[in-house]
């Protein structure tokens, strides 16, 4: 039995540090849309509340149905989820008189109460809401305060129900992980038994039960993702996995040859496949980005099935989609919106007779990376920046040419080299160049030109759901920006995207 903290989603951008903070504590956890959850089984522990944009006291307010949770089972409402079981069950929530948000500290803390066990009165939290409880219902206690929100946290008496108005999940609450802490160990009572070992062990198991003696192709991409599901999948049907890695002609420079080479090390049966023109033709004269994915993951497909005709029996697609893949293309009526469609996501089509298997669907790409490490992955491979699906297709703003990706290959190449050699690379999650369909006025010796312009991206982050834009030094950008000018021809301005996620995405497209 795998214990599990359910985490109903009201739509907060909070909602994912909530996982990642449960998760840090050993223990598994699983986020569902607050109108489409599992039924509850035994092996749901606890439920979360998150916060959300919405006010309860908007008509269109989300309202879950708790019958199987409040006073079954340890509930924790967070922000919206603490204003919700304030609001329906006879307290009163009103507007603010002035806005809360950002650091607070807490004026008063209940030092009885489990929840706020080892934290001091003074300890800073993070507030982020417009409304706030004013009365609390019949029979729910008081267990906290700060200076302007009286009722900041409460539990109800009869329960193991629990609720507050701050954001533990954010850095900002200094205290906030042993909050999360106090209910899921101590409240709760999970056993902070799930470890890159743990998960490893059950997965393989798991997977030799679901597969047996079938067939699995997998696609390979080079990256951290792909090569931690291959090995996994290696280990529970050693030799009936079969992975190829597609040339999809989106590669950065020199990659397909160089990651093929690395595979040679790992133990895995590894084909190359040459497909670029399959791609550039299918490419040729889109600009939208959603059709650029599709039409990508389409043909990934197509090359798949056709790849998979000359494995005789294969029954699977392995694939190594990651849970931010999985959230981010889910689209639920209210809170949860589509970001982007994923080539991993959404199943195949009826023609290809494979079925999925995803190990790694239910882990954030750190927790991959330890997998990766306990199985025994090579360091450089498991620091590999993450890589887009639809690789250099999304980074090439309008149609796509074998020309511009050719460009592009340059100048990403010359970026990331950059980074290596300064000893930066390790200190930026994600980096790359996007090729800008702008033409600006220049001076190259005595002439005048009118060439392209391409933005340089670094972020750092620790899953991706969250980002900030790195501040590289001015030293290293400047002379980056001088190879590229000086080494790359049709390129003649540099930029550097200084932007956030949110509000803005890693990728451009």
């Amino acid at each position: 039995m795998q214990e599990t903290i359910l985490i109903l989603d009201f739509g907060s951008q909070y909602t994912q540090l909530i996982a990642r903070r449960v998760r840090e504590l050993n223990v598994y956890c699983e986020i569902h849309p607050y109108n489409n959850f599992p039924e509850i089984d035994e092996n749901i522990r606890g439920v979360i509340l998150s916060g959300s944009p919405f006010s309860v006291r908007d008509n269109h307010a989300p309202r879950p149905d708790l019958d199987a949770i409040k006073g079954k089972l340890p509930l924790l409402g967070v922000c919206y989820g603490a204003q919700y079981l304030a609001h329906y069950f006879g307290g009163e929530v009103v507007a603010s008189d002035h806005r809360e948000y950002g650091r607070a500290n807490l004026t008063f803390v209940d030092k009885t109460s489990r929840l706020f066990k080892g934290i001091e009165s003074g300890s800073q939290v993070w507030m982020s809401h417009g409304d706030t409880i004013k009365t609390l219902p019949d029979g729910y206690s008081l267990i906290s305060s700060s200076k302007d929100v009286t009722n900041a946290a409460f539990k109800i008496d009869s329960e193991d129900s629990y609720a507050i108005q701050f954001h533990p999940e954010v850095y900002h609450s200094t205290d906030g992980l042993t909050l999360l802490k106090n209910f899921v160990v101590d409240i709760v009572g999970c056993k902070q038994d799930w470890t890159p070992d743990s998960y490893i062990e059950t997965t393989v198991a798991q997977l030799k039960e679901q597969i047996g003696n079938d067939k699995v192709i997998l696609g390979l991409s080079g990256g951290v993702d792909s090569t931690v599901a291959a090995t996994l999948i290696s280990k529970a049907i050693g030799k009936n996995l079969y992975c190829i890695f597609v040339d999809n002609g989106l590669l950065r420079k020199n990659e397909f040859e160089s990651v093929l080479e690395q595979y040679k090390h790992l133990g895995l049966n590894v084909k190359g496949v040459d497909a670029k023109s399959r791609f550039y033709k299918e490419l040729a004269g889109v600009s939208d980005p959603e059709t650029k994915r599709k039409a990508i993951g389409r043909v990934f497909i197509e090359v798949f099935d056709d790849e998979s005709h000359l494995v005789e029996d294969a029954k699977w697609l392995g694939q190594g989609t990651i849970y931010p893949d999985v959230i981010e293309s889910v689209s639920v009526k209210g809170p949860s919106a589509t970001i982007k469609s994923h080539h991993n996501v959404g199943g195949l089509p009826d023609f290809m007779k494979l079925k999925v298997v995803e190990p790694l669907r239910s882990l954030f790409k750190d927790e991959v990376r330890r997998v990766g490490r306990t199985l025994g992955l090579a360091e450089e491979l498991l620091g590999r920046h993450p890589f887009p699906g639809p690789g250099l297709a999304i980074r090439i703003l309008g149609d796509i040419t074998p020309e511009k990706v050719a460009t592009l290959q340059e100048v990403d190449h010359i970026f990331i080299q950059g980074l290596k050699d300064n000893n930066l690379y390790d200190e930026v999650w994600q980096a790359g160049a996007i090729l800008l369909p702008v033409q600006s006025v220049g001076v190259m010796g005595d002439e005048r030109t009118y060439e392209n312009a391409v933005a340089l991206r670094a972020v750092s982050s620790t899953d991706g759901m969250t980002a900030d834009w790195c501040h590289l030094p001015y030293e290293f950008l400047a002379r980056v920006s001088s190879d590229i000018i000086n080494k790359v021809k049709g390129i003649n301005r540099v930029v550097y995207d200084i932007s956030s996620k949110p509000p803005a995405t890693i990728e451009w497209e």
